[in-house]
């Protein structure tokens, strides 16, 4: 009987005897060791400022101080704004300090509060500045650039112009308010020419359509309403230049201007 071809010598048949295991390969955890000492150092470190901050004596309020004041002292404005001593500086609300010292000083348009590192706070405080002063009585009230009566005072600064409501009997009174006849003249007071804004001793208000500015040496001009403040600032100066001599100067009709007396 003939044996096994060439062909079929070189077929091989599969073992039938037990498979091989597969290969493991090793996990790798990213960073190993490492990255773990990295991470306790850095909760480390974290822990560390955080004590320092809140609870180490280093970092903790030891001294308010205040600057920029003018009518107003230092110590006023430390002892108003009430910062806890000893609490952790950083813990300190300077927003709450802050709306503290406008709400109890109105005189005060402005404070920056700040951590004045380890130990310290400092109030930078910007006082309103009196551009009229409103007379009420046997005293004065001062009111700002943005019409704000801010103190009243038994003095009255010197060189601020006087601020007079006389509208008690107008219309202009019931009809815009107290706050809206003071906002204005202070608005006639900015429009005003810079030269004559320096001569400045009163302004009148008698409604809101009659203002009139009273200037050294007498004179007087007559501005009618707020409005059309930039052509009556025009007309009032070459109005005064063409009659430098006159004491009455009416601008409340600014496209006929006119002058009187002298």
């Amino acid at each position: 009987m003939a044996g096994p071809s060439t062909a079929e010598r070189g077929v091989r048949k599969p073992s039938t005897g037990p498979s091989a295991p597969p290969t493991r390969r090793a996990v790798r955890i990213p960073g190993g060791p490492r990255t773990l000492l990295i991470a306790l150092a850095v909760l480390a470190l974290t822990g560390g400022i955080l004590w320092a901050l809140y609870g180490s004596s280093w970092f903790r309020v030891r001294e308010v101080s205040a600057s920029g004041t003018r009518v107003l002292t230092p110590q006023q404005v430390v002892d108003t704004a009430r910062v806890p001593m000893g609490e952790p500086l950083v813990s300190v609300d300077t927003d709450d300090v802050e709306a503290r010292l406008r709400a109890r000083l109105p005189r005060i348009a402005g404070v920056d509060v700040s951590r004045s590192w380890p130990g310290g706070i400092t109030l930078e405080v910007t006082e309103r500045r009196p551009v009229l002063v409103l007379e009420q009585g046997a005293r004065f009230v001062e009111v700002d650039e943005d019409g704000v009566r801010f103190a009243t005072v038994d003095r009255a600064p010197g060189a601020v112009p006087r601020l007079r409501l006389e509208a008690s009997g107008s219309p202009s009174l019931r009809r815009f308010g107290t706050d809206r006849l003071i906002t204005e003249a202070v608005r006639v007071r900015r429009e005003l020419p810079p030269k004559t804004r320096t001569e400045l001793r009163a302004l009148v208000v008698r409604s809101y359509d009659d203002i009139t500015a009273e200037l050294t040496r007498g004179r007087t001009v007559v501005w009618g309403s707020p409005e059309e403040g930039e052509q009556k600032a025009r007309a009032l100066v070459a109005l005064m230049k063409a009659e430098p001599e006159a004491r009455r100067y009416d601008v409340s009709a600014p496209t006929a201007p006119a002058a009187a007396g002298s």
